[in-house]
């Protein structure tokens, strides 16, 4: 497994870059982030930290300027129907720090500004990332340092946490039978508060 790659570049565009290491060049996919980080062709003595991705027909390396991207692309790549190149569009929409405050905020305007990112996708990968923040050691730490909280306590009596999750799954596209038919059993499976029960719902539609 390659983990990271030091060496001199070769190449910098927006979402690629070349690194030389030993007279072998790695080309590398990257965030516009970490391409705006790492100096212009000929810097030498780069590190980037890098992860493979096996696919049906492709091996693509990436690469990445800190452990909180690396982390955050395993995480969204981990997310049902987000691949490497979704993963890479939300990394260059937004710093792992400033993406920390999208989702401790459920900022669903904001996240559906990354290309290829809809209302509901968007309202979807903060529902996932929401939980990928609070039990992520590495990532936990962005919280803090973006000053919001991630906190989603159970609030309001059951029928108004029905009403509320119905409303958001009815303004996302979905039909009111489609919504009730994902809402059933939040409450038995612990899901008490609007986006915990949102969240149940989105997944019960996401397997089905």
């Amino acid at each position: 497994m390659i983990v990271s790659l030091t060496g001199t570049l070769a190449m910098v565009q927006p979402n690629e870059v070349v690194l030389d290491v030993a007279g072998v060049g790695y080309s590398l996919g990257v965030s516009s982030t970490t391409a705006s980080s790492v100096g212009s062709v000929g810097t030498e003595g780069v590190t980037l930290l890098t992860r493979l991705v096996v696919r049906e027909g492709a091996i693509d390396l990436y690469g990445f300027a800190s452990k909180e991207e690396r982390a955050l692309f395993d995480r969204l790549v981990g997310i049902s129907g987000v691949g490497p190149k979704l993963a890479l569009a939300v990394l260059s929409t937004f710093t792992p720090t400033a993406l920390a405050g999208v989702v401790a905020n459920k900022d669903a305007t904001r996240m559906a500004k990354v290309p290829g990112v809809g209302k509901k996708t968007a309202t979807r990968l903060l529902l996932e990332l929401a939980d990928v923040f609070a039990k992520d050691a590495v990532l936990s730490l962005l919280v803090a340092d973006s000053g919001e909280s991630t906190d989603d306590a159970p609030t309001g009596d059951a029928a108004q946490v029905d009403a509320d999750a119905r409303e958001a799954l009815l303004s996302m596209g979905f039909t009111p039978k489609e919504a009730d038919l994902a809402l059933e059993g939040h409450v038995e499976a612990g899901a008490l508060g609007t986006e915990a029960a949102l969240g149940y719902a989105l997944r019960r539609m996401g397997s089905r």
